[in-house]
C-alpha cells in the first residue's frame, strides 16, 4: 500500500516547479502532498499562486483562471493541485 505521505511522479515534478518558480527555500521532496498551499502549510499567498498558475499553464498546456469558483479546491495542496493537471492536461 502506498503511503498518503510520500509524492507520486506527478506530485514531484509539480513539486519542483513550484520551489523552482517561486524560489522556495526548501526541496521539493519536502513538500508534503497533503498539506495546505496556503498559509500554515507552504505559505503561499495569492500572488504565489497567481506565478504558479501561470508557471502550471506553460508547462502543462493546464488553464488555471483567477475567476475558476473551483480554485479553492484546486489549490487545497499539492495533490489536489496535481490531480486538476493530471485530468485537464493536454497530452
Amino acid at each position: 500500500m502506498k503511503d498518503p505521505d510520500l509524492q507520486s511522479a506527478q506530485e514531484s515534478e509539480l513539486a519542483e516547479l513550484i520551489v523552482t518558480t517561486l524560489n522556495l527555500e526548501v526541496t521539493s521532496s519536502s513538500i508534503d502532498p497533503t498539506a495546505p498551499l496556503y498559509d500554515e502549510g507552504l505559505g503561499l499567498d495569492s500572488i504565489d499562486i497567481l506565478e504558479v498558475a501561470l508557471a502550471v499553464s506553460k508547462t502543462f498546456g493546464v488553464k488555471l483562471r483567477a475567476d475558476d469558483k473551483n480554485n479553492i479546491t484546486i489549490f487545497t495542496s499539492l495533490r489536489t493541485l496535481s490531480d486538476y493537471i493530471q485530468k485537464h492536461r493536454k497530452i
